[in-house]
């Protein structure tokens, strides 16, 4: 007969608590649907209120609410040669309650997706044409230390959530990403514009100091954004 031991009551309890709070985190970051779909509509008349957007009655459900094309040219005539089409619950009804977005990136030779994050998302990069010059810093506990890749068509590369992260188009010729993202709306912060281009701006006293530049070149910043 095998011997068994059988943990004194505190221990036992201490360990239903930490199995408990494991399971209540997992439940927390990665909810079960409760239903097939929940196709976001604004009209909220006989709709159900779920992850801040009404549920369209399944009854009325199209393919069309699963569906958009992506099948364009981006205007990348702008300062920093980019375009991004973004495809999140807003544009693609379908996506609400299944936590995952998409964006199609095009990139003027030597364009740039300037640092930035995704508050709520990871993200996923492939590369569909032209050369990419990628990558993120962790954070300060980490050292902020900076990974960089340079990529080519069919490459991938991962940018994980919350992270400051850019790619760079070093190629002569224009470029095209698409990012998968784990959030149906992902958000994001593109520093340089959060930082010169608040509203109202920013105090030039802690962008002085925080910086640690003349106020000139902040004043400079802050006109460009």
């Amino acid at each position: 007969m095998m011997n068994s031991k059988v943990l004194p009551n505190k221990y036992a309890l201490v360990t239903l608590a930490l199995v408990a709070f494991a399971c209540s985190l997992t439940s927390a970051n990665d909810p079960s649907p409760l239903q097939d779909f929940c196709v976001a509509i604004d009209n909220h008349v006989s709709a159900v209120f779920v992850n801040e957007k009404f549920c369209k009655d399944p009854k009325l459900v199209i393919a069309d609410d699963f569906f958009r094309s992506v099948n364009i040219l981006g205007n990348t005539s702008n300062k920093v040669g980019l375009n991004v089409t973004a495809v999140t619950v807003e544009q693609l009804p379908g996506l609400n309650t299944l936590d995952i977005s998409l964006a199609h990136i095009d990139f003027a030779p030597h364009g740039l997706n300037p640092p930035h994050t995704h508050p709520r998302s990871t993200e996923f990069l492939i590369v569909i044409e032209g050369t990419l010059h990628v990558g993120f810093v962790t954070s300060n506990a980490d050292g902020n230390r900076l990974f960089t890749k340079v990529l080519n068509k069919r490459d991938v590369f991962v940018f994980p959530i919350c992270f400051i992260h850019f790619q760079l188009n070093v190629g002569n010729t224009k470029a095209v990403a698409f990012a998968g993202l784990s959030n149906q709306n992902p958000g994001v912060i593109t520093i340089a514009n959060t930082i010169f281009g608040s509203n109202p701006p920013i105090n030039q006293d802690v962008l002085t100091k925080a910086f640690q530049v003349d106020k000139n070149v902040v004043n400079y910043l802050q006109h460009q954004f």
